[in-house]
């Protein structure tokens, strides 16, 4: 009897009771084509609490795109001309950040825990790039959000996560035209009284195909003969526009 309560009380079992997430994806490979406007990526589960807790859950889905280095410049106004001024540089930022929530993120966490989770554009955890003061990196990070909110990469839906009976969730996302190719991770938390009790990750590819994975491919791997002849049809091009307005 005294074996059996230690197993009955072992990690594995406790971890057992808490609650689990079953997420999916509508689409686990998004083929971005010529002509491609962009498309509505549907994120759904269910989770599962084998106790059967008193109490709602809350859904927070947080949909991120390829990371990578970037530098921002600020513009400024010298003797009547806009002209480059400031600049920092971010080792590492998503290409595509959305974060979609059963309610606003502010009635379901604290800023703490908002803040390691980047539940939203304002916790997007940036990496800077030597040492920057902590008032213009703020500056520059919001000016940072602002332009890629304003391209449809990053996005913050409140109320876009529904709940059936508890149980089962779906939100709905959308890839804009300008989307970056590569692997996009859709996590997916279940949150109760302020608590991330339990995540699960997704994996979606957004990948060229067709012409445009041929172009993308070619660059890659022949850089140099991929310039001479983006240059060659550019001349190509000027030659036969100045020939045709002459003709005229």
């Amino acid at each position: 009897m005294a074996l059996a309560v230690v197993i009955g009380w072992t990690p594995g079992a406790q971890a057992q009771r808490d609650p689990v997430l079953v997420p999916e994806v509508s689409q686990k490979e998004v083929q971005v084509r010529q002509g491609f406007t962009g498309t509505d990526l549907l994120l759904f589960g269910a989770v599962i609490d084998p106790q059967e807790r008193a109490g709602k859950f809350d859904v927070i889905v947080v949909l991120k795109g390829p990371a990578g280095p970037i530098r921002l410049r600020e513009k400024r106004q010298i003797g009547g001309i806009w002209m480059n001024a400031d600049s920092t540089a971010f080792r590492s930022a998503p290409s595509f950040f959305a974060v979609a929530s059963s309610r606003p993120i502010d009635q379901i966490v604290d800023e703490r825990t908002a803040a390691i989770f980047e539940f939203g554009t304002d916790f997007i955890q940036l990496s800077p790039s030597g040492s920057i003061d902590l008032e213009e990196q703020a500056r520059f990070r919001a000016g940072l959000v602002d332009l890629r909110e304003q391209q449809g990469l990053y996005q913050t839906i409140e109320d876009g996560v529904s709940l059936r009976e508890d149980v089962l969730y779906q939100a709905r996302i959308r890839l804009p035209s300008n989307v970056q190719t590569g692997n996009y991770t859709a996590e997916t938390f279940a949150v109760r009284n302020g608590r991330v009790l339990a995540s699960a990750v997704a994996d979606v590819e957004v990948r060229k195909v067709g012409f445009e994975r041929f172009v993308e491919v070619f660059a890659d791997r022949q850089p140099f003969l991929y310039g001479m002849v983006a240059i060659m049809l550019s001349l190509f091009m000027g030659w036969f526009a100045g020939r045709l307005f002459n003709r005229g």
